[in-house]
């Protein structure tokens, strides 16, 4: 028995290979398959089972185009209700890959129609070797329940029955195999670590020391971190089967007079996935700034609307490349459009550009300290905001820009602020697309502010593998034996 494992980061997605001698199975296969196709070529063996723990809510799943491309049968929950060619699991139901015998438990939790597989490598002996727990149980964490509100504290009730009753009956010596690490918002406060066993979570995992159902169900239904918006479209797009890649639109190159025809047609929107410096020296009017380097996907799902085609303008055509497959895997499939030539093309055609003026953490508190009058507005999450923020600022995470830029007054000068200038980069450009004018963006934000002494580092910042957003450590430790 072999298990391969894969990581994609910004949306910290663990997906797995788990093979015999000449057949395996693919575990929550991410959207661009070929990876698994070329591993197993490597490996000398035949993708013939595609199992999904659950239907994720943050990313849109490979299932799909891995069975069509390679015959497998996709394995899913019965409770799920998919609508595609499956095979339903139950509790109990057992899959047998050689001699590796996959034993199905039903995790409710997370979501409502949740798995976890139970591995037994049967040439070694009759236990347990590893668990694929899906978003049942992380490293440090739990899955959060609230991403369907409605049933939330049914959910995490679920979720605790799960855990106690059954992943947690499982020998201390099981590995555990999430299908997340730090950085997803599947969770709160998981570690970076990929993997873990049931006897090291159970003694350090936090979440696991709330023993009081009461409790346990409060602490995952109070002060979560946001949803972003394709959370709640990505579970219904893996549920009915998401369109095969090679279906989707290719992404044209487009000179600078065809790229401005297009966005004078009303119909797209622009992304822009330069650094914020860049965006904020020239870009299109109107475009979102989405920095390749920050969280791009997560925000793009987040922010970007479902109505319009995409054009993208890059710092080069494989950055756009990249961004396209990005951008699919969360379910954002209608980029159309690259800007051949960049900026650079734009500007020596003599077309329009707009601008954020960037300033520095000395900038910044030479006018704080200053008689400028202006509002200082912190885009980070709430729980970022509450751990540190400067005297004065108020808060209003990015997203929720969209509809609350009514709060501001589009006469004032505006500075904007996040942790290092791509969220707060991304506020302006929603900003600017509303007609606010008098904009400056921090470039290094609280972390470049921090570091020059004019505030506390922040929680967030000391922890860089931990959670962008369970940021009170003393919460982590308390649930603790002394």
């Amino acid at each position: 028995m072999l298990i391969k494992h894969f990581f994609i980061n910004k949306i910290a997605h663990s997906s797995y290979i788990l093979a015999g001698s000449d057949v395996c199975a693919v575990i929550d296969p991410q959207r661009d398959t070929d990876v698994y196709i070329e591993e197993a070529r490597a490996l000398g063996v035949e993708i013939t089972h595609i199992l999904q723990t659950h239907l994720h809510a943050d990313f849109v799943s490979g299932h799909m185009d891995l069975a069509e491309k390679t015959g497998a049968k996709i394995y899913v929950a019965k409770s799920a209700q998919c609508t595609f060619e499956h095979v339903p699991l139950s509790e109990g139901d057992t899959i047998e890959i050689e001699d590796i015998v996959i034993n199905v438990l039903e995790t409710p939790g997370h979501t409502p129609e949740h798995l976890c597989f139970v591995v037994v490598d049967t040439l070694r002996g009759e236990d347990p070797v590893c668990a694929f727990v899906g978003d049942t149980l992380f490293v440090g964490d739990v899955g959060r329940p609230d991403l369907f509100p409605d049933m939330a504290e049914e959910l995490a009730g679920k979720l605790y029955h799960s855990l106690f009753d059954k992943v947690l009956k499982l020998p201390d010596f099981c590995e555990v195999l999430p299908a997340h690490g730090a950085g997803s918002l599947c969770g709160r406060a998981m570690g970076a670590k990929w993997r873990s066993t049931i006897g090291y979570e159970k003694k350090y995992n936090t979440a696991l020391q709330i023993k009081d159902k009461d409790e346990f169900i409060k602490s995952l239904t109070q002060d979560m971190p946001p949803a972003p918006d394709h959370f709640s479209r990505c579970s219904e797009i893996n549920r009915k089967g998401p369109a095969l890649i090679s279906q989707l639109p290719r992404m044209q190159e487009l000179n600078a007079e065809a790229f401005k025809e297009m966005i004078e047609k009303g119909t797209v929107a622009v992304v822009d996935t330069r650094s914020y410096l860049a965006f904020g020296s020239q870009h299109i009017d109107g475009s979102w700034s989405l920095d390749f380097n920050g969280n791009l996907p997560t925000f793009a799902g987040w922010v970007l609307p479902l109505d319009k085609d995409l054009l993208v303008v890059s710092d080069s055509f494989e950055e756009a490349q990249k961004t396209n497959v990005w951008l699919r895997r969360v379910g954002q499939d209608r980029i159309v459009g690259y800007l051949d030539g960049g900026m650079a093309g734009w500007v020596t055609k003599g077309y329009k550009t707009n601008h954020v003026t960037q300033i520095s953490a000395e900038g910044l508190h030479e006018m704080v300290t200053g008689s400028s009058t202006f509002v200082l507005l912190d885009v980070r999450a709430t729980q970022e905001y509450e751990d540190g923020h400067i005297e004065g600022a108020i808060n209003i995470p990015v997203a929720d820009l969209r509809e609350r830029h009514t709060e501001l007054n589009k006469g004032n000068a505006i500075i904007m602020i996040c942790s290092s200038g791509n969220r707060s980069s991304l506020g302006a450009s929603i900003l600017r697309q509303n007609g606010f004018e008098n904009l400056y963006n921090v470039a290094g934000g609280m972390t470049g502010y921090s570091a020059a002494g004019y505030t506390k580092r922040c929680t967030v910042c000391q922890v860089p593998h931990g959670s962008r957003f369970y940021s009170n450590i003393d919460e982590v430790k308390k649930h603790f034996k002394q």
